[in-house]
């Protein structure tokens, strides 16, 4: 499934208005909260953790505008606890938003 970072910041830049220090600390945001809401995947110990965490992340990626994240967080929710090729899926799409995002200094 591809995925597209430059959606994110289409999203983000509706919202926002031009104002890119706003725009990368939202950027920020959305990965970090993402990637807590992936680690409760890999750490869930049962079928309603597994679940929760999965609606937690769908609900995170809609309110971003993340579609293709948003798709594969309802199969984890709606699929079978555990599927390992799913959640191997999920951390690709999650690390291709990490990588494509400079979260340096954007001032000059």
């Amino acid at each position: 499934m591809a995925y597209d970072p430059g959606a994110l910041d289409k999203t983000l830049a509706a919202a926002v208005g031009d104002d890119p220090t706003l725009i990368s600390e939202l950027r920020s945001a959305f990965v970090q909260s993402a990637q807590r809401q992936v680690s409760a995947l890999h750490n869930a110990v049962n079928d309603q953790q597994w679940q929760v965490a999965a609606w937690r992340l769908k609900g995170l990626a809609a309110s971003f505008g993340v579609t293709d994240l948003m798709v594969l967080a309802n199969q984890a929710a709606e699929g079978a606890p555990f599927d390992q090729m799913l959640l191997h899926r999920i951390d690709k799409s999650l690390a291709g938003f990490s990588n494509s995002f400079d979260f340096g200094d954007e001032s000059e």
